[in-house]
């Protein structure tokens, strides 16, 4: 025979497995919640959380990171994009100097040049001696004699609004701190161009321009790189 359950033992088991249900469905609860937390906040057990990988190649943009408090970076690929980029590079720094109290030493700026800007960042000796094949890759001429430039004009005074800088000098923003980030490929590129046009070897036309940037140069293994990797080391970045 079975055994008999008396109606308060059947209300009391009844009563300890709606209990156990409850607790049960409690915990789980908990536990999903907790994953859900867990990541959203990206700290989830076996996933790691994206970070990007740091080169040494790239410290240079880390200069005198303790006191700087705000860093940009303006991506150009022509000459009027070079130019522009001086013009608002000067901006940035009088701003924040007018609008904030900050000094040249608390911003670091990066200018990149690549793809058609690229010469810009040669000096004047690399345009006096090569600026008519330079001229041509990089579809610019001199606004003032229409004719290819024998120097930097972004280094040179006496343009104003003939020049998209707007008379903001390449030479001014340097003294003021701005980096320049010279694309390698670019550079070779021009290197080969002007190899051909003067029956030279791009080896040696490419030591002789690296040898020639202006101050404050990095050349860079690519300029869409360093627009990257900057990006990467906190740079707010701009198009210009």
């Amino acid at each position: 025979m079975g055994e008999k359950v008396s109606p308060s033992q059947s209300e009391r088991r009844s009563f300890l497995t709606g209990l156990t249900a409850g607790v049960s469905t409690a915990v789980a609860t908990v536990a999903v919640a907790a994953a859900t937390a867990s990541t959203a906040s990206g700290q989830s057990t076996g996933t790691a959380v994206w970070q990007p990988s740091r080169h040494e190649l790239d410290d240079w943009l880390d200069k005198d990171k303790a006191s700087v408090k705000h860093r940009f970076v303006f991506d150009t690929v022509n000459p009027e994009g070079f130019g522009q980029s001086l013009l608002y590079s000067s901006n940035y720094f009088t701003a924040n100097q007018s609008g904030y109290g900050l000094q040249n030493s608390d911003l670091a700026v990066v200018i990149v040049a690549r793809h058609n800007s690229t010469p810009f960042a040669f000096n004047d000796d690399i345009w006096k001696k090569y600026g008519e094949t330079i001229a041509q890759q990089a579809n610019f001429t001199d606004p003032k004699t229409k004719m290819p430039p024998t120097i930097n004009l972004y280094q040179a005074t006496g343009y104003g609004s003939a020049l998209t800088s707007l008379g903001t000098t390449l030479d001014s923003v340097l003294k003021r701190g701005v980096q320049l980030a010279v694309c390698q490929m670019a550079t070779r590129n021009y290197a080969g161009t002007i190899a051909r046009a003067v029956g030279g070897t791009t080896d040696t036309i490419y030591s002789e321009i690296t040898a020639n940037l202006v101050s404050n140069s990095h050349l860079v293994p690519a300029g869409i790189v360093a627009v990257n990797h900057a990006q990467e080391r906190g740079y707010s970045f701009v198009h210009a």
